[in-house]
Protein backbone atom coordinates (compact mmCIF):
# COMPACT_ATOMS: atom_id res chain seq x y z
CA UNK A 1 0.00 0.00 0.00
CA UNK A 2 1.20 3.29 -0.88
CA UNK A 3 2.10 6.39 1.63
CA UNK A 4 -1.32 8.22 -0.26
CA UNK A 5 -3.51 5.05 0.08
CA UNK A 6 -2.61 4.49 3.77
CA UNK A 7 -3.30 8.22 4.51
CA UNK A 8 -6.96 8.42 2.86
CA UNK A 9 -7.97 4.70 4.88
CA UNK A 10 -6.65 6.10 7.79
CA UNK A 11 -8.27 9.01 7.43
CA UNK A 12 -11.40 7.61 6.48
CA UNK A 13 -11.17 5.09 9.66
CA UNK A 14 -10.48 8.14 11.28
CA UNK A 15 -13.61 9.77 10.53
CA UNK A 16 -15.88 7.31 11.17
CA UNK A 17 -14.41 6.07 14.18
CA UNK A 18 -15.72 9.78 15.67
CA UNK A 19 -19.36 9.32 14.35
CA UNK A 20 -20.43 7.20 17.40
CA UNK A 21 -19.05 9.21 19.81
CA UNK A 22 -20.35 12.35 18.18
CA UNK A 23 -23.97 10.44 18.42
CA UNK A 24 -22.86 9.63 21.98
CA UNK A 25 -22.24 13.06 22.66
CA UNK A 26 -25.08 14.82 21.51
CA UNK A 27 -27.12 12.49 23.54
CA UNK A 28 -25.20 12.87 26.37
CA UNK A 29 -25.58 16.43 25.99
CA UNK A 30 -29.19 16.34 25.30
CA UNK A 31 -29.61 14.56 28.59
CA UNK A 32 -27.12 16.84 30.71
CA UNK A 33 -29.20 19.73 29.32
CA UNK A 34 -32.63 17.92 30.96
CA UNK A 35 -31.19 16.76 33.87
CA UNK A 36 -29.97 20.86 34.47
CA UNK A 37 -33.54 21.54 33.33
CA UNK A 38 -35.18 18.91 36.10
CA UNK A 39 -32.35 20.27 38.91
CA UNK A 40 -34.43 22.55 41.22
CA UNK A 41 -33.12 25.83 40.93
CA UNK A 42 -33.25 26.96 44.87
CA UNK A 43 -32.38 25.33 47.97
CA UNK A 44 -35.47 23.68 49.58
CA UNK A 45 -36.40 26.12 52.26
CA UNK A 46 -37.82 25.57 56.11
CA UNK A 47 -38.86 27.91 58.27
CA UNK A 48 -37.63 26.76 61.75
CA UNK A 49 -40.43 28.22 64.12
CA UNK A 50 -42.48 25.57 62.09
CA UNK A 51 -39.92 22.78 64.42
CA UNK A 52 -39.56 25.20 67.42
CA UNK A 53 -40.61 22.47 70.11
CA UNK A 54 -37.35 20.17 68.62
CA UNK A 55 -35.21 23.11 67.97
CA UNK A 56 -35.38 23.79 71.63
CA UNK A 57 -34.68 20.32 72.79
CA UNK A 58 -31.61 20.02 70.35
CA UNK A 59 -30.94 22.03 67.24
CA UNK A 60 -27.74 20.75 65.51
CA UNK A 61 -30.13 17.46 65.91
CA UNK A 62 -32.77 18.70 64.26
CA UNK A 63 -31.24 19.87 61.49
CA UNK A 64 -29.30 17.11 60.78
CA UNK A 65 -33.08 15.38 60.73
CA UNK A 66 -34.05 18.07 58.17
CA UNK A 67 -31.64 17.77 55.83
CA UNK A 68 -31.64 13.85 55.78
CA UNK A 69 -35.26 15.33 54.66
CA UNK A 70 -33.96 16.88 51.66
CA UNK A 71 -33.72 20.64 53.09
CA UNK A 72 -30.78 22.76 52.58
CA UNK A 73 -31.74 26.47 53.70
CA UNK A 74 -33.73 27.83 56.59
CA UNK A 75 -35.38 31.02 57.81
CA UNK A 76 -34.48 31.21 61.48
CA UNK A 77 -36.48 32.41 64.18
CA UNK A 78 -35.00 33.22 68.43
CA UNK A 79 -32.69 35.59 68.32
CA UNK A 80 -31.63 35.94 71.71
CA UNK A 81 -30.40 39.85 71.73
CA UNK A 82 -29.03 39.51 75.76
CA UNK A 83 -27.18 36.75 74.90
CA UNK A 84 -25.98 37.56 71.52
CA UNK A 85 -26.97 33.35 70.44
CA UNK A 86 -28.96 31.85 68.08
CA UNK A 87 -30.50 28.58 69.35
CA UNK A 88 -28.27 28.74 72.38
CA UNK A 89 -25.17 28.91 70.12
CA UNK A 90 -22.83 32.16 69.05
CA UNK A 91 -23.86 33.36 65.34
CA UNK A 92 -20.31 32.26 64.20
CA UNK A 93 -20.50 28.94 65.82
CA UNK A 94 -23.71 28.33 64.74
CA UNK A 95 -22.32 29.02 61.32
CA UNK A 96 -19.26 26.63 61.17
CA UNK A 97 -21.87 23.71 62.30
CA UNK A 98 -24.12 24.46 59.22
CA UNK A 99 -21.16 24.40 57.38
CA UNK A 100 -19.87 21.06 58.28
CA UNK A 101 -23.57 20.02 57.58
CA UNK A 102 -23.67 21.97 54.15
CA UNK A 103 -26.45 23.70 55.05
CA UNK A 104 -27.14 27.36 55.54
CA UNK A 105 -29.51 30.53 56.70
CA UNK A 106 -30.69 32.47 54.36
CA UNK A 107 -32.69 35.21 56.61
CA UNK A 108 -34.12 35.20 60.14
CA UNK A 109 -37.01 36.90 62.00
CA UNK A 110 -36.51 39.17 64.47
CA UNK A 111 -38.58 40.69 67.34
CA UNK A 112 -38.91 44.04 65.97
CA UNK A 113 -42.33 45.01 67.01
CA UNK A 114 -41.73 46.07 70.43
CA UNK A 115 -39.95 49.12 68.74
CA UNK A 116 -42.90 50.48 67.41
CA UNK A 117 -43.43 52.02 70.32
CA UNK A 118 -39.73 53.04 71.20
CA UNK A 119 -37.41 55.75 69.90
CA UNK A 120 -35.30 54.84 66.66
CA UNK A 121 -32.91 55.08 68.69
CA UNK A 122 -33.55 52.07 70.49
CA UNK A 123 -34.63 50.54 67.19
CA UNK A 124 -31.22 51.27 65.68
CA UNK A 125 -29.78 50.05 68.53
CA UNK A 126 -31.34 46.87 68.29
CA UNK A 127 -30.76 46.77 64.31
CA UNK A 128 -27.12 46.85 65.14
CA UNK A 129 -26.97 43.41 66.78
CA UNK A 130 -29.51 41.86 63.86
CA UNK A 131 -27.09 43.05 61.38
CA UNK A 132 -23.68 41.70 63.28
CA UNK A 133 -25.70 38.33 63.79
CA UNK A 134 -27.00 37.89 60.49
CA UNK A 135 -23.43 38.52 58.66
CA UNK A 136 -21.89 36.16 61.28
CA UNK A 137 -24.70 33.87 59.84
CA UNK A 138 -23.63 34.42 56.56
CA UNK A 139 -27.61 35.45 56.74
CA UNK A 140 -28.80 37.84 53.14
CA UNK A 141 -32.12 38.99 54.62
CA UNK A 142 -33.36 40.35 58.33
CA UNK A 143 -37.50 39.89 57.96
CA UNK A 144 -39.85 41.94 59.74
CA UNK A 145 -42.36 39.05 61.03
CA UNK A 146 -45.28 40.11 62.88
CA UNK A 147 -47.35 43.29 64.40
CA UNK A 148 -48.65 42.63 67.74
CA UNK A 149 -53.11 42.13 68.22
CA UNK A 150 -52.80 45.93 69.11
CA UNK A 151 -51.02 47.59 67.04
CA UNK A 152 -52.60 47.17 63.78
CA UNK A 153 -54.67 50.02 63.43
CA UNK A 154 -54.25 53.45 61.15
CA UNK A 155 -52.05 55.04 63.21
CA UNK A 156 -49.42 52.09 64.36
CA UNK A 157 -49.34 51.39 60.26
CA UNK A 158 -47.75 55.09 59.88
CA UNK A 159 -45.31 54.34 62.31
CA UNK A 160 -44.50 51.10 60.97
CA UNK A 161 -44.17 52.81 57.27
CA UNK A 162 -41.59 55.39 58.90
CA UNK A 163 -39.81 52.50 60.80
CA UNK A 164 -39.37 50.21 57.75
CA UNK A 165 -37.57 52.93 55.76
CA UNK A 166 -35.55 53.54 58.70
CA UNK A 167 -34.43 50.20 58.46
CA UNK A 168 -34.32 49.31 54.86
CA UNK A 169 -31.88 52.22 54.79
CA UNK A 170 -29.87 50.89 57.52
CA UNK A 171 -29.63 47.71 56.95
CA UNK A 172 -28.68 48.53 52.77
CA UNK A 173 -26.06 50.59 53.97
CA UNK A 174 -24.55 47.23 55.99
CA UNK A 175 -25.24 45.39 52.74
CA UNK A 176 -27.53 42.93 53.41
CA UNK A 177 -31.64 42.80 52.58
CA UNK A 178 -34.79 43.65 54.35
CA UNK A 179 -38.48 42.10 54.06
CA UNK A 180 -41.34 42.60 55.38
CA UNK A 181 -43.25 39.61 56.24
CA UNK A 182 -47.22 39.36 55.90
CA UNK A 183 -49.92 37.90 57.99
CA UNK A 184 -53.49 38.69 57.34
CA UNK A 185 -54.34 42.14 59.03
CA UNK A 186 -52.20 43.97 56.35
CA UNK A 187 -55.54 42.87 53.91
CA UNK A 188 -57.92 44.49 56.07
CA UNK A 189 -59.54 47.55 55.33
CA UNK A 190 -58.51 50.91 56.53
CA UNK A 191 -61.43 53.12 54.67
CA UNK A 192 -60.34 52.63 51.16
CA UNK A 193 -57.24 51.42 51.67
CA UNK A 194 -55.32 48.53 53.29
CA UNK A 195 -51.48 48.31 55.39
CA UNK A 196 -50.34 46.14 52.78
CA UNK A 197 -51.09 49.13 50.13
CA UNK A 198 -49.24 51.26 52.23
CA UNK A 199 -46.29 49.09 52.83
CA UNK A 200 -46.11 48.87 48.99
CA UNK A 201 -46.95 52.16 47.96
CA UNK A 202 -45.04 53.89 51.17
CA UNK A 203 -42.04 52.33 51.40
CA UNK A 204 -38.50 52.20 49.56
CA UNK A 205 -39.03 49.25 46.87
CA UNK A 206 -35.22 49.01 46.77
CA UNK A 207 -34.12 48.62 50.78
CA UNK A 208 -37.66 47.12 51.68
CA UNK A 209 -38.48 43.82 50.03
CA UNK A 210 -41.34 41.50 50.66
CA UNK A 211 -41.74 38.52 52.05
CA UNK A 212 -45.18 37.25 50.46
CA UNK A 213 -46.73 34.45 52.97
CA UNK A 214 -49.01 32.73 50.55
CA UNK A 215 -51.58 31.07 53.01
CA UNK A 216 -52.10 34.21 54.68
CA UNK A 217 -52.53 36.04 51.10
CA UNK A 218 -55.30 33.21 50.14
CA UNK A 219 -56.98 33.30 53.54
CA UNK A 220 -57.45 37.25 53.94
CA UNK A 221 -57.49 38.35 50.52
CA UNK A 222 -59.01 38.05 46.83
CA UNK A 223 -55.63 38.13 45.47
CA UNK A 224 -53.38 35.68 44.02
CA UNK A 225 -49.88 35.57 44.59
CA UNK A 226 -49.44 36.77 41.03
CA UNK A 227 -51.51 39.73 40.62
CA UNK A 228 -50.01 40.65 43.77
CA UNK A 229 -46.10 40.27 42.41
CA UNK A 230 -47.78 42.11 38.81
CA UNK A 231 -48.27 45.40 41.02
CA UNK A 232 -44.28 45.42 41.77
CA UNK A 233 -42.81 42.87 39.89
CA UNK A 234 -39.14 41.95 41.68
CA UNK A 235 -39.95 42.98 44.93
CA UNK A 236 -41.02 39.89 46.33
CA UNK A 237 -37.45 38.22 46.89
CA UNK A 238 -38.72 35.65 49.06
CA UNK A 239 -42.26 33.20 49.60
CA UNK A 240 -43.56 31.31 52.50
CA UNK A 241 -45.90 28.29 51.44
CA UNK A 242 -47.97 26.33 53.88
CA UNK A 243 -51.20 24.94 53.53
CA UNK A 244 -54.18 25.48 55.07
CA UNK A 245 -57.09 23.52 56.33
CA UNK A 246 -60.17 22.89 54.53
CA UNK A 247 -62.25 23.13 57.28
CA UNK A 248 -60.81 25.34 60.28
CA UNK A 249 -58.73 27.08 57.93
CA UNK A 250 -55.89 26.80 60.39
CA UNK A 251 -52.17 25.22 59.27
CA UNK A 252 -51.92 22.14 57.54
CA UNK A 253 -49.24 20.16 56.05
CA UNK A 254 -48.60 20.31 52.48
CA UNK A 255 -51.13 18.41 50.50
CA UNK A 256 -53.24 17.99 53.18
CA UNK A 257 -54.89 21.50 52.85
CA UNK A 258 -57.32 23.19 50.47
CA UNK A 259 -54.63 25.24 48.64
CA UNK A 260 -53.81 24.59 45.28
CA UNK A 261 -50.48 25.35 44.51
CA UNK A 262 -50.65 23.86 41.58
CA UNK A 263 -52.48 26.55 39.79
CA UNK A 264 -51.49 29.19 43.34
CA UNK A 265 -47.91 29.56 42.79
CA UNK A 266 -46.34 32.57 40.81
CA UNK A 267 -43.71 32.84 38.21
CA UNK A 268 -40.64 33.20 40.28
CA UNK A 269 -38.98 35.19 37.38
CA UNK A 270 -41.45 38.26 37.68
CA UNK A 271 -41.43 37.63 41.55
CA UNK A 272 -37.86 38.46 41.92
CA UNK A 273 -37.91 35.17 43.85
CA UNK A 274 -34.28 34.55 45.95
CA UNK A 275 -34.94 32.00 48.75
CA UNK A 276 -38.80 30.18 49.45
CA UNK A 277 -39.45 28.56 52.87
CA UNK A 278 -42.03 25.82 54.11
CA UNK A 279 -43.82 26.33 57.21
CA UNK A 280 -46.43 25.48 59.16
CA UNK A 281 -46.54 27.32 62.70
CA UNK A 282 -48.93 24.67 64.36
CA UNK A 283 -52.06 22.45 64.29
CA UNK A 284 -49.93 19.36 63.27
CA UNK A 285 -51.88 16.04 62.26
CA UNK A 286 -49.08 14.41 64.27
CA UNK A 287 -46.12 16.19 65.37
CA UNK A 288 -43.85 19.05 64.33
CA UNK A 289 -41.02 16.88 62.69
CA UNK A 290 -43.71 14.16 60.95
CA UNK A 291 -45.16 17.49 59.28
CA UNK A 292 -42.01 18.26 58.33
CA UNK A 293 -41.40 15.00 56.78
CA UNK A 294 -45.25 15.15 54.89
CA UNK A 295 -45.09 18.84 53.69
CA UNK A 296 -40.88 17.79 52.04
CA UNK A 297 -42.16 14.90 50.67
CA UNK A 298 -45.83 16.50 49.23
CA UNK A 299 -43.46 19.50 47.94
CA UNK A 300 -40.86 17.21 46.19
CA UNK A 301 -43.34 15.23 44.54
CA UNK A 302 -45.40 17.24 43.09
CA UNK A 303 -44.04 21.68 43.55
CA UNK A 304 -40.19 21.77 43.41
CA UNK A 305 -40.04 21.12 39.30
CA UNK A 306 -41.46 24.75 39.25
CA UNK A 307 -38.41 25.71 41.17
Amino acid sequence: MNRRKFIERTGILSAASLFPLAACTEKDNKDMDKQEMDKPKYKLGYQLFSIRDEMGKDPIATLKALKELGYQDFEHYGYDEEAGTFYGFKAAELKKMLEDMELNISSGHYAFSPFLEKSDDELKRYLDGCIEGSKALGADYITWPWMAPEQRNLEFYKILIDKLNLMGKQIAEAGLGFAYHNHGYEFEDLGGKTAYDMIMNETDPNEVKLQLDMYWLKRSSNFTPQQLIDKQPGRFSMWHIKDMDPETEDYTELGNGSIDYLTFLPDPKSSGLEYYYIEQGGNFTHNSMQSAIDSASYFKKHLQKFL
